[in-house]
């Protein structure tokens, strides 16, 4: 059983930062897959970053490269995701997810365990 706790959302101007963190909870040794995805009202769910269980391997979607970063640390059981230069359009409920497979990981059905999302809003 994975349990994601999301964290470190909330109401920021155009051009400000954020950093989630995604804390994880599982079997000691355990590692997982890890990805971040956004949903926006009335849209569907997508990718916004991934990392393999190593951390040294990273995928991101093309409308945040080079603006958001995503990293791990295994040590502390934790992802984050380092989001600066925000848009209005960034605004969505975020969410932190886990995969048992190996690689990075790009799509939803790759995806187990979920968290319960942080809201990220973007004001102009």
């Amino acid at each position: 059983q994975v349990r994601l706790v999301e964290s470190g959302g909330g109401l920021v101007q155009a051009g400000g930062s954020l950093r989630l963190t995604c804390t994880i909870s599982a079997r000691a040794g355990d590692i997982y897959a890890m990805g971040w995805f956004r949903q926006a009202p009335g849209k569907v769910r997508e990718l916004v970053a991934a990392i393999n269980r190593a951390g040294d391997s990273t995928e991101y979607a093309d409308f945040v490269k080079g603006r958001f970063t995503i990293s791990r640390d295994n040590a502390k059981n934790t992802v984050f995701l380092q989001m600066n230069s925000l848009k209005q359009e960034d605004t969505a409920v975020y969410y932190c997810a886990a995969s048992p497979r190996v690689g990075v990981r790009t799509r939803v059905v790759s995806y187990d365990n979920w968290g319960q999302g942080t809201q990220v809003t973007v004001s102009s």
